[in-house]
């Protein structure tokens, strides 16, 4: 499930997600998330930046914020496993057309890049999965998570995905016991998502 509006934070200073990260890392939003979540809004003047009523600030901030508290969470778990994947969302290509040229694996509903374009997103997180060792799956939604799950057995799952998205998955790796780590898209939508290449090379 998507969100039913869009936002794009990726011309956001990294100052900002380290902003994020702060208050997860110091608990503060334990007791106060509201307080939190509008501190964030009006420090980077986000509803001014990027035109998003605050109402919907509100609910992607709170969920970013609950995104890392996770990853804090579990990440000391997710560092003493080995056999990795990753997944990652199709709609981060650079082309959503025939120009790119990734296979199309039914039975996984998984997509393989093929590095067709050297300055596309997901060839350059696919390569630098791969060099962690990771194996990588690129996916139309959250439903292709579980179906690969059901084939292939990893001792912890990196995700990146619209922080609505990784509240369904991380309900699905907790019953799975699989400890996670996700990156949220700073821009969401149907195709020309993005994320940071920078957090995700540190999550890794």
């Amino acid at each position: 499930m998507a969100y039913n509006f869009s936002f794009d934070f990726s011309k956001m200073s990294q100052s900002f997600f380290k902003e994020i990260a702060k208050f997860a890392e110091n608990g503060k939003i334990n007791e106060k998330i509201g307080n939190a979540t509008n501190y964030t809004i009006k420090k980077f003047n986000l509803d001014k930046i990027t035109g998003i009523p605050i109402t919907e600030l509100t609910t992607v901030i709170r969920d970013m914020i609950d995104v890392q508290l996770k990853n804090l969470v579990y990440r000391e778990a997710f560092l003493k496993t080995k056999k990795r994947a990753i997944f990652l969302p199709h709609c981060s290509r650079k082309y959503m057309d025939c120009r790119c040229k990734a296979s199309f694996d039914p039975k996984m509903s998984s997509y393989t890049c093929m590095a067709c374009s050297s300055d596309c997103l997901i060839n350059k997180a696919t390569k630098m999965a791969k060099k962690k060792g990771y194996d990588v799956y690129v996916v139309p939604g959250g439903s292709g998570v579980r179906k690969i799950l059901e084939h292939k057995s990893y001792e912890a799952i990196l995700g990146v995905a619209c922080t609505e998205e990784m509240k369904l998955a991380s309900k699905m790796l907790e019953q799975l016991k699989i400890p996670g780590q996700a990156v949220p898209l700073t821009k969401n939508g149907c195709c020309g998502t993005k994320f940071s290449l920078e957090t995700l090379e540190k999550t890794l």
